[in-house]
């Protein structure tokens, strides 16, 4: 099969068309004429992820996160990025992202699945497919919090910096928001949404305390990639069903910028 192959599957699954405005996603480097016939699903285009890709004998690296989300003038080799683009043309690797797309697909829906939400629904449905969208949200047996927050710990990579979790331990939840990513744009709508605990990543001090201090849910922190990550196995399935042929391995590489704690 061939690059464009891969793309069309994975666009039947994510459509561009889902994408937010200011995303950057579809084939970054290589050619659609490429033949593939392992392809590897990482977090991130980085240093780490290229040489997995190149060593592993990989035909083509799928990311979440766009190598270029703000764009570029170069991919010279004198630069990080260009070099990396260097690197996986020379080494016949087609680079793919598919991001916010993703995200309205199975990201949310992963974390959801992970800690057994119940009725997940979109929090911020799609306008053309309201089964899709950004966040979910729904229901779990009832629990406490610091049992909730062991649940998501054990369920995501282990990473140096771990989770954070804001509100009483002991307090009942039932109802879950989930959005892998940066989530605090999504508070209000969270509290609006009657949610008892919210599982995000990168929340900032001043959004969460205010959020915190005026009764809003309990918040459960994980890092970035952390909470991203379990959309590549999901992709994984999904892609081994629709291309049966294709060996699709997923990286567990930790690509957090926060590599060790005091």
């Amino acid at each position: 099969m061939l690059t464009r192959d891969v793309i069309s599957a994975i666009e039947s699954l994510c459509p561009p068309r889902l994408a937010e405005d200011w995303d950057a996603v579809g084939l970054v480097a290589g050619s659609p004429s490429w033949e593939v016939k392992r392809i590897l699903l990482a977090v991130d285009p980085c240093e780490a992820t290229v040489t997995e890709a190149l060593l592993g004998g990989y035909d083509m690296l799928v990311t979440h996160h766009p190598l270029y989300l703000r764009g570029t003038s170069t991919v010279g080799a004198h630069t990080t990025k260009g070099a990396w683009v260097t690197d996986l043309v020379r080494g016949g690797v087609s680079l793919y992202a598919a991001h916010t797309n993703a995200d309205s697909w199975g990201t949310a829906q992963a974390m959801a699945d992970l800690v057994g939400l119940q009725a997940a629904r979109p929090l911020v449905p799609n306008a053309d497919d309201p089964t899709l969208g950004l966040g979910r949200i729904g229901t779990i047996e009832p629990t406490t919090l610091g049992e909730l927050a062991d649940r998501v710990a054990a369920a995501l990579p282990r990473t140096p910096a771990g989770i954070l979790v804001g509100g009483d331990e002991n307090r009942i939840i039932e109802t879950v928001a989930v959005s892998p990513g940066s989530g605090d744009s999504f508070l209000s709508l969270v509290n609006e949404a009657g949610a008892d605990a919210y599982i995000t990543a990168d929340l900032r001090h001043h959004p969460a305390t205010d959020h915190l201090w005026s009764g809003g849910a309990a918040l459960i922190s994980s890092t970035h990639f952390a909470s991203e990550w379990p959309l590549l196995p999901k992709l994984a399935d999904a892609l081994t069903s629709l291309m049966p042929g294709l060996q699709v391995d997923v990286s567990t590489i930790v690509t957090d910028a926060w590599g060790s704690r005091r």
